[in-house]
């Protein structure tokens, strides 16, 4: 079995790890809409945004491991910070998370219908909003080059804290929330 002292596992160990019988949690920290997509199987959605670690720590049993995913690693990563913080030691951070686990080949849970992914969302919003203020900055008032100027500054922040408000705000909405009949059959 894997050191749970080393804060960190492999998807390829956490596979093994997962296979040998062992009691164990693994946390999924992403969106309801991105475990629809893919997500690793046993795995038990509660977003970063919804995590209450009190709350679940005490239904936690003392000394059984809890492997936290997400999609890269930035927010489980955080997740695991908040359990630490809380005097968990039992975290454990899945390197690479959701992707990594994909990419070694291992076995994913698939819905059959998800939203488009949330960073995409991002994008498209900013995208608009950055082109509609640019355009009236030109035609109406050169006062709206703000909308732009903030929407970078809410770019860069994001960038260097690894935080992203909008993205909070996107998950939020009803087609983000909505997860499918295979979504839950891990949860």
């Amino acid at each position: 079995m894997n050191e749970v002292s080393s804060r960190t596992i492999s998807p390829l160990a956490l596979s093994t790890t997962l296979g040998d019988g062992a009691t164990h949690e693994l946390l999924d920290v992403r969106t309801p809409g991105e475990y629809a997509s893919a997500h690793v199987p046993g795995a038990k959605l509660l977003p970063l945004n919804e995590l209450k670690v009190e709350d679940y720590l005490a239904a936690h049993k003392p000394g059984c491991p809890i492997y936290v995913v997400c999609q890269a690693g930035m927010r489980a990563a955080k997740a695991v910070e908040q359990f630490k913080a809380a005097g968990c030691n039992d975290c454990v951070l899945v390197e690479g998370g959701t992707e990594a686990w994909i990419n070694a080949g291992l076995p994913v849970h698939r819905g059959t219908k998800s939203p488009m992914p949330l960073m995409r969302q991002v994008q498209i919003v900013v995208g608009s909003l950055a082109a509609i203020g640019s355009v009236l900055a030109l035609y109406v008032n050169i006062w709206f080059v703000a909308l732009p100027f903030l929407l970078g500054c809410g770019l860069l922040f994001s960038g260097v804290t690894g935080t992203c408000g909008m993205a909070f705000m996107l998950a939020k909405m009803p087609w983000n929330r909505q997860i499918d009949r295979c979504s839950q059959c891990c949860a």
